[in-house]
C-alpha cells in the first residue's frame, strides 16, 4: 500500500512514468508506452510514452479492444495474458490491418493491468526487428511492473483519486544509452570536425541536441539556428510530411534507413543517414560518392525521399484493404487484387494458388504467363512442383510454420529449390506469402517482380499484412461461392425444369438471381396443370436469402401444389398453405400470388398474399395494375383468411406475375417504377419471351440486379 499523500494525481503519475522508463530499461525494450482503459471498456487511451516519435503517438492516442485482431493491446486485454510478437512479419501476419499503418514494427509484448476483476489498462513494449524471444526474466519483469502499476491504480482510485488520461499523452524522457565521459569533450569535438560529413543529433521529439558546422554549411543554414529547434523546422525545405516520415520510421524501427535529397539552394544532392536509438536519432549528411549501401547496413532501405510514388503505393494499399473487406466472391478478391497489387507493391505479377480436392487449382492471376498457369492449375499436391506449404514434396522453406519466403533473385530460388529451375515466368524476383485460415494453411500467393531485388524488412512485413488480407477475403470469398453454389443448385432443383404445354394458354418465365454482394433468394414460380382445360399460376417470395430461404421456397412450393390439385379455390389454397406455413415456425415470411385460370372460360381467379400486384393488358394493349383484395404474408397469422377476385381473360389478353426485383431498385419509387413497367409492357411486341427481355431490360438496363427476380407471363388466346 501507498500512504495517501503518496496517492496525489501528480505523485501517481509521477510513480507511474518511473514504472514505464525502468520497465523499458530492465527488458531491453527501446520504446515503452502506458494506456488506460476509459469506462466501458471499449477504448485504450495512451497516458504516457517512452522513446516513441512523436508522430506516431497521435496514431496510439486511443486504441478499440473489441477484437483480438486488433492488436496485441486488445489481444492482452481481451485475453487476460501478456501477448510476445517477436518480430515484425509475425506482426503483419497477425494483425494485418494494422501491420498496414506501422510497417515497420518489430517485436512487441503487451500485457493488461489487472487488480482483482478489473482491467485498469494495459503496457506495451518495442522492440528493434531482430530482438531475441522474450526471455523469463524480461517477461517476470514486465508482468511485475503491470501488477505494481495495478496496485497503484487501485490504491487511487479507493484513496479517491481515480487517474485519468490526460488531454495529451505524456512525452517522457528517455534514460541515457552511452553515458558521457567529462574526460573527453575536447576530443571527441576534434574527431567530429575533422569528418568531411556533417553530424547531427535528434532526441525522439525530433530536436536537435547536436549539430557540428559542417551540417550546417551542407543544409544551408546557420548553426545556431539548428540547435534547439525540430530539423524540419530550422530547415524549411525538410519539412514535407515524407521526409519526416524516414526519422519516424527509423526511431519506431531501431533499424538504419537513409535518401538522397536535393539541397534547392546549391542543386547538390545530399545523403541523408538515421542511426536510431532508444534517446534518438544520429544523422549523417554527406555528398554522396556512389557507393551503394549493403542491406544489412541500411535495413529500412535507400533510395530517394519517399515522394508521390509512395503516398501512390499507400493508397493503393487502402484502397486493397477497403476492397477485399467489400469482397463477396473469389471473382471479386481477385479483381480487387489484380487492380491494386501492382501499383501498392510495385510487383509486375501474381498468382493465387490453392489446394483443392488433392489438387493445386489457380483462382487467380495477372501479368505471368499461360505456360506457368498451365504448369500449376489442376497439378497434383503430390508433385514436385515448387509449392511451399501446399505440395507433399515441398522442401522445408519455413511456410508450413506461416513464414513468408522472399527470393530476391533466380540463384537464391534455385538454391532454395533446385527443380525451379525448370520455370520461366519472366520474373527475377519472388516473393511466396502463405494463405492461412483459421490456423491452417490452404494456398499460396505468389508475387513476381522482373528485376531482382532486395525485400528489406518494411517491404516483407507490408507484403506479409497483405497477403493475410488475402488470406481472410479469399477464404470468406471461397465460403460464400460455395454456399451460394449450394443455394443455387437447390433452388435450380426446385423450380420447375419445364413448364406444362396448356390448351389457350401460352407462357414463358425467368429466374435471375442478384447479380453481387447478396445470396440466393427463396422467389420461385410456377403453372400446376389442375385438368385438361385449367392451371394455376403461382408466383411467391421468402423473406430473406441463402440456403435456408431456398429450402424453405421447396417446401412452400410443395404445399401449394398439393393444396392446388385438391380442387380448392384460391382462397383455400393460400390459407391451407399459410396454415402450415405457420406450424413449420421457419422464422421468416412469404408473399404469394395465386391465380386459378380457365382459359376455356376466360376467366381467373386471385387470390394475394400481401404480394406485389400483377399486370394485366387487354387485347386493346391497355394495361390496368390489378388491386386484389389484399391477404396477410404468409407467416403472420395462421387463421387468416384470404378474399378472392375474379377477373376476365379475352383471348389476346397477357397476365404478368412478378416478384419484388423487376420494380425495387435503389432510389426508385416502386409505384413509380411500376407504372412505368405498366407502360413498357402496353408497348411490347413479339413472342412472349422477347416481351419478358424487354420487360427485365427495362428494369435492370445494366445488368445489375440488387434482389432476385421471378416473373411469369401468361397470354390466353
Amino acid at each position: 500500500m501507498v500512504n495517501g499523500e503518496d496517492l496525489q494525481p501528480a505523485a501517481v503519475q509521477d510513480l507511474l512514468d518511473q514504472i514505464v522508463a525502468r520497465t523499458v530499461a530492465a527488458t531491453g525494450a527501446h520504446a515503452g508506452a502506458f494506456f488506460l482503459l476509459e469506462p466501458g471498456g471499449e477504448v485504450l487511451v495512451l497516458d504516457a510514452t517512452l522513446g516513441m516519435p512523436t508522430g506516431f503517438v497521435s496514431l496510439l492516442r486511443r486504441i478499440r479492444v473489441s477484437a483480438v485482431t486488433e492488436g496485441p493491446l486488445a489481444e492482452a486485454i481481451l485475453q487476460r495474458h501478456l501477448v510476445w510478437v517477436g518480430s515484425g512479419e509475425e506482426f503483419a501476419g497477425r494483425y494485418p490491418h494494422l501491420a498496414l499503418t506501422f510497417p515497420f514494427l518489430g517485436a512487441v509484448a503487451a500485457t493488461p493491468i489487472v487488480a482483482g476483476s478489473r482491467v485498469w489498462g494495459a503496457m506495451l513494449l518495442v522492440f528493434s526487428q531482430k530482438s531475441p524471444a522474450l526471455d523469463a526474466r524480461a517477461r517476470g519483469r514486465f508482468t511485475t511492473a503491470a501488477r505494481c502499476v495495478a496496485v497503484l491504480l487501485q490504491d487511487a482510485a479507493e484513496a479517491g483519486h481515480c487517474v485519468q488520461p490526460g488531454l495529451t499523452a505524456r512525452l517522457l524522457p528517455p534514460t541515457p544509452a552511452h553515458p558521457s565521459s567529462p574526460a573527453h569533450p575536447q576530443a571527441a569535438a576534434d574527431f567530429i570536425a575533422a569528418l568531411p560529413e556533417g553530424a547531427c543529433r535528434l532526441d525522439v521529439r525530433g530536436r536537435i541536441t547536436f549539430a557540428d558546422r559542417t551540417a550546417a554549411d551542407l543544409l544551408g543554414v546557420s548553426l545556431p539556428h539548428l540547435l534547439g529547434a525540430r530539423v524540419w523546422e530550422a530547415v524549411p525545405w525538410l519539412a514535407p510530411a515524407p521526409y519526416r516520415l524516414r526519422y519516424q520510421v527509423a526511431l519506431a524501427s531501431q533499424l538504419p534507413t537513409s535518401y538522397t535529397v536535393k539541397q534547392p539552394r546549391t542543386g547538390r544532392e545530399l545523403l541523408l543517414q538515421f542511426y536510431p536509438d532508444r534517446t534518438g536519432v544520429s544523422l549523417r549528411i554527406s555528398v554522396p560518392a556512389g557507393a551503394a549501401h549493403s542491406r544489412d547496413e541500411l535495413a529500412l532501405g535507400t533510395g530517394a525521399a519517399p515522394g508521390p510514388a509512395d503516398l501512390d503505393s499507400h493508397y493503393h494499399i487502402m484502397q486493397l484493404s477497403g476492397g477485399l473487406a467489400a469482397a463477396a466472391s473469389v471473382d471479386e478478391v481477385v479483381e480487387q487484387v489484380a487492380g491494386h497489387l501492382s501499383v501498392a507493391l510495385h510487383a509486375h505479377g501474381f498468382v493465387l494458388l490453392v489446394a483443392e480436392a488433392g489438387r493445386v487449382r489457380v483462382v487467380g492471376r495477372h501479368g505471368v504467363s499461360p505456360e506457368l498457369v498451365d504448369l500449376f492449375d489442376h497439378a497434383p499436391l503430390t508433385s514436385d512442383l515448387p509449392l511451399p506449404g501446399l505440395t507433399a514434396g515441398a522442401p522445408s522453406w519455413g511456410l508450413t510454420q506461416g513464414v513468408p519466403s522472399f527470393f530476391a533473385d533466380p540463384d537464391e530460388l534455385r538454391a532454395a529449390y533446385p527443380e525451379s529451375a525448370s520455370i520461366d515466368d519472366g520474373m527475377s524476383a519472388w516473393a511466396w506469402l502463405p494463405l492461412m485460415a483459421f490456423g491452417q494453411y490452404f494456398g499460396v500467393c505468389v508475387v513476381g517482380y522482373q528485376q531482382p531485388r532486395s525485400f528489406s524488412l518494411q517491404e516483407r512485413a507490408t507484403l506479409t499484412a497483405v497477403s493475410a488480407l488475402i488470406s481472410q477475403a479469399l477464404d470468406r470469398a471461397r465460403q460464400y461461392d460455395a454456399n451460394r453454389q449450394l443455394a443455387e443448385g437447390l433452388q435450380a432443383g426446385l423450380l420447375p425444369r419445364t413448364l406444362p404445354a396448356m390448351h389457350g394458354l401460352d407462357v414463358a418465365a425467368r429466374y435471375l438471381p442478384a447479380s453481387h454482394g447478396m445470396e440466393v433468394g427463396g422467389d420461385f414460380y410456377d403453372l400446376i396443370r389442375l385438368s385438361d382445360t385449367e392451371a394455376a399460376a403461382v408466383i411467391a417470395d421468402v423473406q430473406g436469402h441463402g440456403v435456408g430461404a431456398a429450402g424453405l421456397m421447396g417446401e412452400l412450393r410443395t404445399a401449394v401444389h398439393a393444396y392446388a390439385v385438391a380442387s380448392a379455390t384460391s382462397g383455400e389454397v393460400l390459407a391451407r398453405t399459410n396454415h402450415l406455413f405457420n406450424e413449420l415456425d421457419p422464422g421468416l415470411l412469404a408473399s404469394c400470388l395465386y391465380a386459378h385460370i380457365d382459359p376455356v372460360r376466360h376467366s381467373a381467379q386471385l387470390a394475394t398474399a400481401g404480394h406485389c400486384p400483377p399486370l394485366l393488358r387487354h387485347p386493346d394493349l391497355h394495361t390496368d395494375i390489378l388491386a386484389a383484395p389484399p391477404g396477410p404474408l404468409l407467416g403472420v397469422d395462421p387463421a387468416a383468411e384470404y378474399p378472392t377476385a375474379d377477373i376476365p381473360l379475352s383471348p389476346g389478353t397477357l397476365l404478368l406475375l412478378y416478384t419484388d426485383g423487376l420494380i425495387e431498385t435503389p432510389g426508385t419509387d416502386p409505384e413509380t417504377a411500376l407504372t412505368d413497367l405498366a407502360a413498357v409492357l402496353s408497348k411490347a411486341t413479339g413472342p412472349l419471351d422477347d416481351i419478358v427481355d424487354t420487360l427485365l431490360a427495362h428494369a435492370q438496363p445494366s445488368g445489375d440486379r440488387a434482389d432476385d427476380t421471378a416473373l411469369l407471363l401468361l397470354k390466353v388466346y
